[in-house]
């Protein structure tokens, strides 16, 4: 068989699917028997699949398609790349001219002083990255028994061992083999667990709880904390506005050092360059992935402020590193995209008019009987599904159930819209235009006008009880 061959009916794609690819968060016996979506192609925010349905694309693939699928500047430097310098890598004293070209870039849009770049394939391997980054800053300060890292219930990280355990996904912790030294503290996140109070108050005490772990820990045993500044997986929880601040302080007081998961926010998807200046976050470090990209090529990084990387680099070898970090043929990409951003004024057209026009349109979905809150930030959004708005209240069934039973009719629609739990979310490509926009609002009001009919008549819409 032509491994490429993209005429072979879906039926005889989906066999062999199932027969020899294994999925990645996936029930691999639920998704044989169904069969897996076939994706042919993609251009802008549209995909075609191997039935001929043209969808689009609400979730950016996973995040990351901040350009749009099909741009031809990107294939071309990838060839040119390919055929100049394939491979090489940046261990034992050497370099190549994308690795250089990318860090200084990625230098010059980072703010304040984060300067430095620690490549890697994906933010998962970066978040590994930083474990080992901020336990050596510690031992070369004199220090080692600051190891413990500070992280959030239901925050993502990757699914690395490093990733899965800074992350507080518990069904990622229930398969086992959690690494050690990693605390959890509870989520910014007002709908789910705010009870009666305000946001403003229910955000300082969440924060207030990392001073607690802290003290509980003993403040010289901390090494970092780390926090995505909008958690993306977890159902784009935007924090209320005293969340982050409250965050900084505490972090400044104790001297723990500050990292930035902008892995999903970065490169433009909140309306700024990153997340943290949204957010007035001054991180010591920054993970970083996905948008780097635009999910053309695997690369991630962590990008490191003066003093750290002053620190580490005053102790000797840095034992760390990936074979492809800083793979010639990503950076090129990457570079190359970053480019593409600057002259096209995509964070521009994020700030300006994609997400003025969006935040009225997705708002607007507050109306439905299905929704309890809209809400958005840049080009992430989320809807909570509630049977009660007045009380915020959760389904009596399994946290997922109408949620799925939601996303399954926005794949009817030819509208890819991800469920978190009982939430909707989106985050479509950066170039979405206001006419996409309009077809996206579309889909999504059709697939819940659809899915709250189907959850009435199988008598899911109660909630639950307490």
């Amino acid at each position: 068989m032509n491994m490429i061959n993209t005429n072979l009916p879906t039926a005889e794609l989906q066999k062999l699917d199932a027969a020899h690819h294994f999925h990645p968060f996936t029930d691999k016996a639920g998704l044989a028997a169904k069969g897996a979506r076939v994706i042919l192609r993609g251009e802008g925010v549209w995909l075609t699949d191997s039935e001929g349905h043209r969808i689009l694309d609400g979730m950016a693939g996973l995040w990351c398609v901040n350009i749009g699928y099909g741009r031809k500047e990107l294939a071309a430097v990838a060839a040119r790349q390919m055929e100049e310098l394939p491979y090489y890598n940046t261990f034992f004293q050497t370099t190549h001219v994308p690795a250089i070209a990318l860090a200084a870039k990625i230098a010059e849009l980072a703010p304040g002083d984060l300067n430095h770049v620690f490549f890697a394939g994906s933010g998962s391997e970066a978040n590994d990255t930083n474990i080992r980054l901020v336990r050596r800053y510690w031992q070369v300060k004199g220090q080692p028994e600051r190891r413990t890292i500070i992280a959030r219930w239901n925050g993502y990280h990757g699914s690395t061992m490093g990733g899965g355990s800074l992350g507080g996904m518990k069904p990622i912790h229930a398969h086992g083999g959690m690494i050690d030294g990693i605390a959890h503290i509870g989520q910014p996140h007002w709908w789910a667990e705010g009870g009666d109070m305000t946001p403003e108050d229910f955000g300082l005490m969440r924060a207030q709880e990392l001073e607690a772990k802290i003290l509980e820990l003993g403040a010289d045993k901390v090494a970092a904390f780390i926090g995505e500044p909008v958690q993306g997986a977890g159902g784009v929880v935007i924090p209320p506005s005293t969340y982050w601040p409250e965050i900084q302080r505490i972090c400044n007081k104790y001297g723990i050092l500050l990292i930035a998961d902008e892995v999903i926010t970065g490169f433009g998807r909140t309306g700024n360059w990153f997340g943290s200046q949204t957010f007035g976050i001054k991180p010591h470090i920054m993970t970083i992935a996905k948008g780097l990209s635009s999910g053309y090529q695997p690369i991630g990084g962590s990008i490191v402020c003066d003093e750290v990387a002053e620190v580490v680099g005053s102790g000797g070898e840095f034992f760390h590193g990936y074979t492809y970090s800083g793979h010639p043929v990503a950076a090129a990409v990457a570079l190359e995209n970053l480019r593409i951003m600057q002259d096209e004024g995509v964070v521009e057209h994020v700030r300006d008019v994609a997400n003025p026009y969006l935040a009225e349109r997705w708002a607007a979905l507050a109306d439905h009987p299905l929704v309890g809150e809209a809400k958005l930030v840049g080009l992430m959004g989320s809807i909570a599904l509630t049977p009660d708005k007045a009380k915020r209240a959760q389904f009596a069934s399994e946290e997922g159930t109408v949620g799925f039973k939601v996303r399954e009719r926005c794949f009817a629609n030819d509208l890819i819209m991800r469920h978190v739990g009982d939430r909707m979310i989106i985050s479509p490509p950066l170039v979405i235009t206001p006419a996409e926009i309009d077809v996206l609002i579309e889909r999504a009001r059709k697939s819940l006008d659809e899915g709250y009919k189907i959850i009435k008549d199988e008598g899911l819409l109660v909630a639950k009880a307490g």
